[in-house]
């Protein structure tokens, strides 16, 4: 069976809405507030879409997940309790990773990281960051197993319940 990584298109939404429907069924059974009100919403993919930003996960012929890479200042990670390794090149930052449920457990999630990550380092990215709520196990394992180093706590405005998210940090040569 086929696995790659490309740019997410707009006729890609139906299936990218439905992960991300399971993610937040997922979140919410963990006691996470992560994503729990209207973000991501709808509008939030179509941007990452248009600017290019989206990708999805292939296996087969089924989008099994979707993340959007951000090149450039990150405003939540301007101030953070703790320590960026590299705070002086360019990084990108992982927002909205997700995968369904029907694919976890099967190390996907883990191909699709360093799918993201060679992509961006094939366009002369070296440095990574991702943040997550502290109840999001499975986006702190991904980024473990994929060699993200925790650096500290950053203040996010979108949860207004748990607004201290885990980040963590990649810096590639």
């Amino acid at each position: 069976m086929q696995k790659y990584t490309r740019q997410a298109k707009v006729t890609d939404l139906p299936q990218i809405l439905a992960i991300l429907r399971d993610a937040r069924a997922q979140l919410k059974e963990t006691g996470s507030s992560q994503w729990q009100g209207t973000y991501p919403a709808k509008d939030d993919i179509v941007s990452d879409i248009k600017a290019q930003n989206g990708y999805v996960f292939i296996n087969g012929r089924v989008i099994a997940g979707y993340a959007a890479v951000i090149v450039g200042d990150d405003p939540t990670h301007q101030i953070i309790d703790g320590r960026w390794q590299n705070d002086v090149d360019p990084y990108a930052t992982l927002h909205r990773v997700c995968f369904s449920s029907t694919y976890q457990g099967q190390g996907l999630a883990k191909q699709f990281m360093a799918c993201i990550l060679s992509l961006q380092y094939a366009n002369g990215i070296r440095n990574f960051r991702i943040d997550t709520s502290k109840f999001n196990q499975l986006v702190q394992h991904i980024a473990k197993q994929t060699g993200f180093s925790y650096r500290g706590v950053i203040k996010v405005t979108g949860d207004q319940e748990n607004p201290r998210w885990r980040a963590y940090e990649l810096n590639l040569e």
